[in-house]
């Protein structure tokens, strides 16, 4: 029996990709990493429809839990979790920089120890060491400048081009592959389903109440001077 995996990561910019057991059916890369929610369920029913299926025909999900920007990522993960209540799928949550390293350990040549990177903003990279062995590190968020001095790839090199370039062999991945993760789901480590977001959102509740009077005295009416 033929199973349809389906795979989306707004880690970044929009991607998704479609495999048919193992095999690469469509993958697309569009957009920029502000426009994650115009784009995404478009670009997924473009893919569907050009392979002649339809969402009811997806048997399974995966979805990237980055680390990525907090507005970007939860639009990729909010979607796939939709659709696995929608549809009674299965969603499996995968690190983004997991992908890029498996890309590049199956499409080229890769060292035996590499740091994958991408776009924090903020003049920052997030990133995580692999080595040897495949084992990642606990993924972090720094300036470039405190990378290890390793081979890298990955979307954060062309942030810092003139400080990173020089380490990025040839046939290293750029950008993260949705068709190569979803034919290879299976064998990409389960991350879980929370997002790695590495930072505290922008945007906070207040911590307490402040009460309008506070340090103030209002006067509800005029004094009145009492006499004996």
């Amino acid at each position: 029996m033929t199973t349809w995996t389906l795979c989306i990561d707004t880690s970044t910019d929009v991607c998704a990709g479609l495999a048919r057991d193992s095999e690469v059916v469509a993958s697309a890369h569009v957009g920029d990493n502000h426009s994650h929610v115009e784009l995404l369920m478009p670009t997924i029913m473009g893919l569907l429809a050009d392979a002649g299926i339809g969402l009811s025909r997806v048997d399974r999900l995966g979805v990237g839990v980055g680390p990525g920007p907090f507005t970007g990522l939860r639009v990729g993960m909010a979607t796939a979790f939709t659709l696995e209540v929608a549809g009674n799928k299965p969603v499996k949550g995968v690190c983004s920089l997991d992908v890029m390293a498996a890309q590049w350990r199956a499409t080229a040549p890769a060292p035996d120890e590499f740091v994958i990177a991408s776009d924090a903003r903020r003049k920052e990279l997030y990133w995580a060491r692999y080595d040897q062995t495949g084992r990642r590190g606990e993924p972090q968020v720094t300036l470039p400048t405190a990378l290890p001095d390793l081979p890298i790839a990955g979307p954060g090199v062309a942030v810092f081009a003139e400080l990173l370039t020089p380490r990025m062999p040839a046939g290293a991945p750029t950008s993260i592959d949705a068709g190569f993760m979803a034919a290879h789901l299976s064998q990409l480590p389960d991350a879980g389903r929370e997002p790695m977001y590495l930072r505290e959102p922008d945007a906070k509740p207040p911590s307490a109440r402040k009460s309008a009077l506070a340090g103030s005295h209002r006067r509800l009416g005029p004094a009145v001077r009492r006499t004996p």
